[in-house]
């Protein structure tokens, strides 16, 4: 028998020595998955010498995907490893992309658009249709438009469904599907696929050219996925297509983990995937190898609460460990002290590390307190969630240059450098070449290419050429040189990186590092060996933007960093730490008072809880405040229901005071509502609004209540926070309120006998207030 089989239990030997047909393996919390996955991959290769180049493993971040492939070389003994397609969804189906694009009418250097390049883009349509866009918000209607796509629903199928219509009709948006289908067309005319269309865009080349569906069906003759609870039903669509010839489908994941219904993940995709084929092979891993027996027997006992799962029960040969310990506090500030005390306490008695420590919240708006106390007693720490290098506007600028020469049809990249640095090409300038490309069916870049024919006086003109001289030369450099010597050459020839460097404040200082730390990492991406030798182009442009581009924010911290981590239980999962606070087991909060309208919503709250459970390793504290600043007012919290299905001999109370499945016909049979909101969406949709017109006489929607405003980031009140006389506020002064934070008065209106300020708000967007009621405290 292979070494790599040794220290295997045998549940995981079962699986990994499955070869041919279905295999869905149920991988409780902390029982080895990335383990069992690895090496059956290396079992395949070397056992059964199935060739790398056939083998397709798909995970939910980068760093499994690394993971798994330095495990599979170091078991092999030799670097096969690097020809597996082992990536996430996004990142291999944009390799696979990249040389089929031409048959969907796509450059094969498309540009990858985040998430904020494509709320641009909204916001540009929204724009050019006129609409009012505190109305139509960009990322309200791009949610809508994501949400759309990763159910398989183009902009036809859209406008056609009568449900999703009267679902925006409710809102006030009527016009969403006009802006989907405008959408659609711009991101095709700029050459510009978004994070969602590389799932849409995979699933059509397979569904449309059949060519392309036989191709990568025999290229894959083994497909494993990891996560699987965490698909979304393209994903789902796309995985059933290309096993279709070999059905060697192995799924991996656990149901009690599914956590992700807001990204459009179903928990229906592993209940049902048992019926999506004939002799399915069904392997339970249950032994735990992370956890204490007492954390497990509470995890245990809180996800049986659950009905809607697969039955199983995790169990360990670890050592009983100590009971869990409820924290009860007096307010959020007094929780965050309390947990600050304990991991300094816990670093002198049990000698553990910053590393060690790990402080989940079920939303960001928790962490201030965390921080605050943390920063009190000098303990480092890493806060999950915050603003990623890339997304600073200094390396997105850059970002842009690299972008528009690979690429001219990108408008959101042409628009943002144009004239940056200022070169002498104003807004009007710019509005004008856009009225010229939109009037014309043409790119900006082709306007820009002709600007002689325009009509643009003498001094832009030359501003023009010159800017398009300076894009040419760039390009003329990606055949003969590397990502870097192309990116060196910006920085130069743009003067951005003199530009910053000239900047001697503390903010120009560190945009000038960023910067320069920008080119060391295309510097490194140079130098660094492919994991794809051979390839053409691994180390140009496109493929380090391509890198970056798929970025999360798990893969840009390092995990090992002595410091405490602080971060929503949404992005701890696959994680463990010795020891866990699980913060603000509070009632409205945890569960969310968003997520309790369905049991359905109750349960996946539940799992939440299940996930935060068990990323402890040996100890965890449950905490929760008495009273906390909700909407600008100190409430009083009852302690969460989910407290209550902890049995009382697992738990030390002694700070806590005395309180306390359908057929799987696919996704693509159902209606357009259904793949949105999933299966007997239609039915509940129907009770709300009636029958389509094609099924009732009265065409006239039932009145239903609109939904609860969005969530307010809370705001702490300043200390020194008392309301100011505002009989003469003004336009353009800074004030504070209790519930909304900071904010500039944009407008005044109203009588003198109740005035209206409307206030643009830094966390919470514009807000209109009546001066007699709000307590306001001016700024400046």
């Amino acid at each position: 028998m292979q070494d790599y089989l040794s220290g295997l239990n045998d549940r995981q030997r079962e699986a990994v020595l499955h070869k041919d047909g279905p295999l869905m393996i149920v991988a409780g919390a902390g029982s080895g998955k990335t383990k069992v996955l690895t090496t059956r991959i290396a079992h395949l290769m070397s056992f059964h010498k199935v060739d790398a180049f056939n083998i397709l493993a798909l995970t939910f971040t980068n760093k499994a995907a690394k993971e798994m492939k330095e495990r599979i070389e170091k078991m092999l003994g030799n670097a096969d490893a690097r020809n597996l397609y082992i990536g996430t969804f996004h990142s291999v189906f944009a390799r696979i992309l990249r040389s089929e694009a031409h048959r969907l009418g796509y450059p094969n250097s498309f540009t990858i658009y985040d998430t904020d390049d494509a709320k641009s883009v909204v916001k540009t349509v929204i724009n050019e249709m006129n609409l009012d866009d505190k109305l139509y918000k960009p990322n309200i209607v791009y949610n809508r438009i994501s949400s759309a796509k990763n159910a398989l629903v183009g902009p036809a199928d859209y406008a056609q469904d009568y449900y999703i219509q009267q679902e925006d009709s409710r809102s006030n948006r009527p016009l969403i599907a006009k802006i989907y289908d405008a959408y659609a067309k711009r991101c095709f005319k700029n050459g510009a696929m978004d994070f969602d269309d590389l799932l849409i865009k995979m699933y059509d080349l397979l569904k449309q050219f059949p060519e392309a569906l036989v191709k990568y069906q025999h290229k894959f003759r083994y497909i494993l996925i990891d996560e699987y609870q965490d698909t979304n039903p393209a994903q789902y669509e796309i995985i059933k297509l290309l096993g279709a010839a070999h059905e060697n489908v192995c799924v991996v994941g656990d149901d009690a983990q599914s956590i992700y219904s807001f990204r459009g993940a179903t928990i229906q995709n592993i209940l049902q995937f048992q019926k999506d084929y004939d002799d399915v092979k069904v392997i339970k891993l249950e032994q735990n190898y992370r956890s204490t027996k007492s954390i497990l027997n509470v995890a245990n006992e809180v996800i049986n609460n659950n009905k809607g799962q697969i039955p199983k029960e995790l169990w360990t040969e670890n050592g009983e460990g100590e009971k869990i310990r409820l924290v009860r506090t007096m307010t959020d500030n007094e929780e965050g002290k309390f947990v600050a005390d304990t991991i300094q306490e816990q670093k002198l008695r049990n000698h553990y590390s910053n590393r060690d420590f790990a402080i989940l919240y079920r939303t960001n708006a928790q962490s201030r307190a965390f921080e605050e106390s943390l920063r009190r007693m000098g303990i480092a720490y890493t806060m999950y969630g915050g603003v990623s290098f890339y997304a600073r506007k200094e390396i997105k600028d850059f970002v842009a240059y690299l972008r528009l020469i690979i690429n001219t049809r990108d408008e959101e990249a042409l628009k943002r450098i144009i004239n940056y640095p200022v070169r002498g090409i104003g807004k009007t300038t710019i509005d004008k070449i856009m009225l010229i490309a939109n009037n014309s069916g043409i790119t900006m870049w082709e306007v820009l290419v002709n600007a002689a024919q325009a009509g643009f006086k003498a001094s832009t003109l030359e501003a023009i050429e010159n800017f398009v001289t300076l894009i040419k030369s760039c390009q003329s450099m990606l055949q003969v040189k590397n990502a870097y010597d192309v990116a060196f050459h910006v920085g130069k020839q743009t003067n951005i990186v003199k530009e910053l460097f000239n900047d001697k404040t503390t903010e120009g200082l560190q945009r000038y590092e960023n910067v320069q730390e920008l080119l060391n990492s295309i510097k490194e991406f140079t130098e660094t060996p492919s994991n794809d030798e051979g390839e053409v182009g691994d180390k140009g442009l496109t493929a380090y933007l391509q890198q970056i581009t798929l970025l999360t924010d798990a893969d840009e911290k390092d995990p090992n960093a002595d410091t405490v981590k602080l971060m929503t239980i949404h992005a701890a999962k696959g994680l463990e730490f010795p020891v866990v606070f699980a913060a603000g087991l509070e009632e409205m909060l945890f569960p969310n008072a968003m997520s309790i309208n369905t049991r359905e919503e109750l349960e996946e709250e539940r799992r939440l809880f299940y996930v935060v459970i068990t990323r402890a390793k040996a100890r965890l504290w449950i905490t929760y405040a008495n009273t906390r600043y909700k909407f600008g007012q100190l409430v009083q919290n009852e302690p969460s229901r989910f407290i209550d299905e902890i049995p009382v001999l697992y738990l030390d109370r002694s700070y806590a005071g005395g309180g306390v499945r359908n057929q799987g016909a696919g996704y693509s049979q159902g209606s357009a509502f259904d793949r949105m909101k999933g299966f007997g969406a239609t039915e509940q949709a129907e009770r709300t609004y009636g029958p389509p017109p094609s099924k009732r006489k009265d065409t006239v929607p039932s009145y239903v209540p609109p939904k609860s405003a969005p969530k307010v980031v809370e705001h702490k009140p300043s200390a020194d926070f008392i309301p100011s006389d505002t009989s003469g506020l003004q336009a353009g002064q800074k004030v504070e309120h209790q519930k909304f934070g900071f904010g500039t008065v944009s407008k005044m209106e109203g009588s003198a006998h109740n005035p209206v300020a409307t206030v643009v708000f830094e966390l919470n967007g514009e807000k209109k207030i009546m001066l007699n009621y709000a307590k306001l405290r001016i700024v400046e």
